[in-house]
């Protein structure tokens, strides 16, 4: 059987490919470890630590009470001494008590040395909505990240792309926010997506951080976004496919460093862009994407820049209204009718 048959066969959840892509790394490097709560022997609450503990044991896969500073200021510490950690900020949402070990020493200590010290850890967390956990545990908050110099932010949405982004995040000299939506993940306990279980190759490989990925071809119209959007994305193109409306979808996978490049070039194809935003409305992705194709070359709009994010509102706790704010399959349709019409 050649390699190519193997991974055809061979698919992973988004879970179990982040698993595969840190274990391989613990094994080629004795310098990589893993810290956080419940990353040990409950392997994880989003299962990306999941057999870590039986093969490395506890000395490179540490549980850690919850003191979010105190730990995530020790993987810095020990990143600045040569390690390579990867520490697990269990929700995005928490980063409000460890902020200043995240952007006053993580990401800034590379700059006030110098470059004479590096900093190459990766901040690993869960970010998204969808299952009613109400304004403290559903937001994504990627822009937020994105907007403070100093650390590269990834957020993968297939499996494939979060095994070689995580290789890729580990071997960085810098420091990475490595963000998982916990719809992508394939958890038993969520509501199953079948874009959540994929093909993944089983050698070591790297996904390059900063390159986006054209997830469908299309004429009409260019959907960018990222992570559980994309799948979203995705299964609309093929619905309004049937109707011979054709979206190109562009999976960014990396916020920063943003390819631009990619953005203008699909934009030139189709002439109209809708992006799809699980993150706040204001001063976020979207308006940077406006603002890339309006200084770069406006004229490449057929029509006005249409965009589907969550208003600026606290994720609501109730299902209903969740679903509301979210940018559902739904509201990405309409969108999408709209701009191809106007």
């Amino acid at each position: 059987m050649t390699t190519a048959e193997r991974t055809r066969e061979r698919r992973l959840t988004t879970a179990r490919a982040m698993v595969e892509g840190i274990a391989q790394e613990m094994r080629r490097n004795e310098e990589v470890f893993v810290m956080g709560e419940d990353v040990g022997a409950y392997g994880g609450i989003f299962g990306t630590t999941t057999g870590l503990l039986d093969e490395f044991g506890p000395e490179r896969v540490m549980d850690t009470p919850i003191s979010e500073t105190g730990f995530i200021g020790a993987g810095v510490g020990a990143a600045i001494e040569g390690m390579r950690p990867i520490v697990e900020l269990m929700f995005v949402d928490f980063f409000g008590v460890c902020m200043d070990q995240i952007y006053n020493h993580m990401a800034k200590i590379h700059y006030e040395s110098g470059g004479n010290v590096k900093v190459p850890m990766v901040l690993m967390t869960s970010v998204g909505g969808g299952y009613s956990d109400g304004a403290q545990h559903s937001q994504c908050l990627w822009a937020t990240f994105a907007h403070l110099p100093g650390m590269k932010i990834v957020v993968p949405s297939n499996p494939r792309d979060a095994k070689g982004l995580m290789i890729s995040a580990i071997r960085d000299d810098n420091p990475v926010v490595y963000m998982t939506h916990k719809g992508i993940m394939g958890l038993a306990w969520m509501a199953k997506n079948a874009r959540s279980v994929g093909p993944v190759p089983e050698e070591e490989y790297e996904v390059p951080i900063g390159k986006a990925s054209v997830a469908r071809e299309g004429t009409d119209a260019t959907v960018v976004t990222l992570s559980l959007s994309v799948h979203h994305a995705l299964d609309v193109a093929e619905r309004l496919s049937g109707e011979g409306i054709e979206l190109e979808v562009l999976d960014l996978r990396s916020l920063v460093p943003l390819d631009r490049e990619a953005i203008l070039e699909s934009v030139g194809k189709t002439g109209r862009v809708l992006v799809v935003d699980e993150d706040y409305r204001s001063f976020g992705l979207s308006g940077e994407i406006a603002a890339t194709i309006a200084e770069e070359d406006p004229t490449l709009l057929k029509a006005p820049l249409s965009r589907v994010a969550v208003p600026d509102v606290p994720i609501p706790y109730a299902r209903p209204l969740e679903r509301a704010v979210l940018p559902t399959p739904e509201r990405i349709e309409e969108a999408a009718r709209g701009l191809v019409g106007a």
